[in-house]
């Protein structure tokens, strides 16, 4: 063995340059191929960074596009609601929403009441009895049944004697009843003086050309299409079943007269609601069909030129329609909702409507409120929506349980505060948000600073909630300045759903002319519901005033015409808002009670 090993060394010593010019070289062609082994693996050390990379790029879009996909089935399949639990460890047993179901939930609640189990927090309602007797003011017949021989004879004595009735009552239901009303004018003249002429009393005013549809049958229309949401090819047969069968267009005309009618009402709520300092604003789309020819421009009108613009555009790409949008304006102070059509999602439409406006605007994160409020100079500042921040961590949960439960827990937090203010005054409302919200807004800005947030991946759900929360972080604090201001625009995007409901009725709308009398509708329907009045009453009165010239617009208000028309009032909406709202305060309480431990 010793033998072989010094062989090998003295061939390995012969094959060795004994030159140092060939020791220059040998060297030389080491060093070349070290760099060239180096450079192999700084190649290779290279391709596995990138692949590293883009394999940790795939792993945060897989993480993405799970928790989109489980954003997606949630929406899909999953019950709708932002209600939190601060105990996210807290299970619900879970047994469906079936009539079985139903019954065993049921079953179960009795169960635990019969064993006299306690529930932490949970506070039984009495139930209230509920009312079923027919109204008294209706219009009531009686039907005296004719008694049978077997009946009124008894076998043994002979005729029996009437000691009284049993009486039941029931309900009748009767198609709407229309009617012509025939009004004659008499006409005078002079016997045998002809260039007297004749003489007659004034014809009164009507909506269309002869008086020939009173008011009472376009506040139907309008009410039908824009508080029941019946297009009008459906009410073509409601009108049929009481014996008119009037044409569409022949409805539409009663409505583009009554339009014309109500133009000066609907210009006035828009000046009282403007004229204050705060406001909330929303919008939702609605489908607009392009016309064969585009309506005429007007260079003065700025919504002209945009719809002229938006139109020509579609006509020349041949377009079937255009995505246009109907704007909510909603006095905050002012019981009154005012609503705005353009053609397209241009902040030109806000910013028309809020050209001489001065206070706050209440709305969401749409970058068009920025830009009004920032080229109004200071007149105009913005309020953010608590609920859409909210609505973002709410939509990450499921991806990121822990981080959303944290900030979850907090806005929980701000709502019961607002919930204790709810029936204060606006300044009392202000000091105890000065008090007990500010300090879970400075709570929030230390976890928005914290791990948590920033570490979140640049593209989760997560990540977006956090970065919309800091963008919006100043307009989210205005409400901690003005007690009036509400936390959220939730009352706002409620309105959207009356224009949503209708638009799965209507479809679409017909031309940009439509779309404002729409708007127009719209007004005074919802300032109407939002006073809880009859509806078709309202409207019938106000045409009835217009068309005898009444020109005192304040009176016609809703909530001025309610005080001088109480009958009017649906009193039972007013109940069950107040009910609904007893009982959100009630849960919220009880489960306040249920969290916090009872103090010494």
């Amino acid at each position: 063995m010793g033998r072989a090993q010094d062989s090998k060394d003295a061939a390995t010593k012969s094959a060795l340059p004994t030159s140092l010019a060939a020791c220059h070289a040998l060297i030389d062609q080491l060093s070349s191929s070290v760099d060239d082994l180096t450079s192999s693996v700084a190649q290779l050390t290279s391709t596995v960074d990138a692949q590293t990379q883009t394999i940790e790029a795939l792993r945060q879009e897989k993480e993405r596009l799970q928790a989109e996909f489980a954003l997606w089935m949630q929406r899909l399949f999953a019950r709708r609601s932002e209600r939190y639990l601060n105990d996210p460890h807290q299970l619900k047993l879970d047994l469906g929403n079936d009539d079985q179901a139903a019954d065993a939930a049921e079953g179960l609640a009795q169960a635990v009441e019969e064993a006299g189990i306690e529930v932490k927090g949970h506070v039984r309602r009495p139930r209230q009895p509920r009312d079923e007797s027919l109204p008294e003011h209706l219009e009531r017949y009686e039907v005296v049944l004719d008694a049978a021989e077997d009946v009124t004879t008894c076998p043994q004595h002979g005729p029996r004697q009437l000691i009284g009735y049993d009486t039941t009552e029931t309900l009748e239901f009767e198609r709407p009843r229309l009617r012509v009303r025939v009004t004659k004018y008499p006409k005078y003249a002079c016997p045998q003086e002809p260039t007297c002429g004749v003489g007659s009393p004034e014809r009164r005013v009507g909506l269309v050309e002869g008086d020939r549809y009173d008011a009472s049958v376009a506040a139907e229309i309008i009410t039908a299409k824009y508080g029941y949401h019946l297009p009008v090819y459906r009410q073509q047969d409601g009108f049929a079943g009481s014996g008119w069968m009037p044409s569409r267009s022949t409805l539409l005309n009663i409505l583009t007269a009554a339009a014309f009618v109500l133009d000066p009402v609907v210009a006035h709520f828009q000046r009282v609601v403007l004229a204050d300092d705060l406001v909330g604003i929303d919008d939702t789309r609605v489908t607009l069909l392009v016309p064969k020819t585009v309506p005429r421009l007007d260079e003065h009108d700025p919504q002209s030129r945009r719809a002229y613009e938006v139109l020509s555009k579609a006509v020349a790409e041949r377009r079937p329609s255009v995505n246009a949008h109907l704007w909510a304006y909603r006095g905050i102070t002012v019981p009154l909702n005012v609503f705005d059509f353009t053609v397209s999602w241009h902040r030109d439409g806000p910013e028309i409507m809020l050209a001489d406006f001065e206070g706050i605007v209440l709305g969401d994160c749409y970058s068009g409120y920025e830009g009004i409020a920032l080229a109004s100079a200071g007149r105009i500042r913005l309020a953010s929506c608590a609920a859409h921040a909210r609505r973002k961590f709410t939509d990450a949960k499921t991806a990121y349980p822990l981080e959303s439960a944290a900030v979850l827990a907090l806005f929980q937090q701000l709502y019961d505060i607002e919930d204790r203010a709810r029936e204060f005054s606006p300044a009392t409302r202000l000091a105890l948000r000065q008090e007990l919200a500010v300090p879970v807004w400075a709570e929030l800005e230390s976890w928005l600073a914290g791990k948590a947030a920033t570490g979140a991946l640049p593209k989760s759900l997560l990540a977006k909630a956090v970065g919309y929360l800091r963008h919006q972080w100043d307009g989210l604090q205005t409400y901690l300045t003005d007690g009036r201001v509400p936390i959220d625009n939730n009352d706002v995007e409620q309105l959207m759903k009356q224009v949503a409901i209708g638009r799965k009725n209507w479809l679409f709308v017909g031309s940009v002319d439509a779309g404002r009398r729409a708007a127009n509708f719209l007004t005074l329907v919802s300032s109407a519901v939002r006073n809880h009045l009859d509806v078709w009453a309202y409207l019938k009165d106000v045409l009835d005033r217009l068309l005898a010239g009444n020109t005192d617009y304040a009176a016609l208000r809703p909530d001025v015409w309610a005080a001088a028309h109480p009958e009017a009032i649906r009193q039972y909406r007013i109940t069950e808002r107040r009910d609904r709202a007893e009982r959100k305060q009630h849960r919220r309480a009880a489960r306040r009670r249920a969290t916090c431990p009872p103090t010494a």
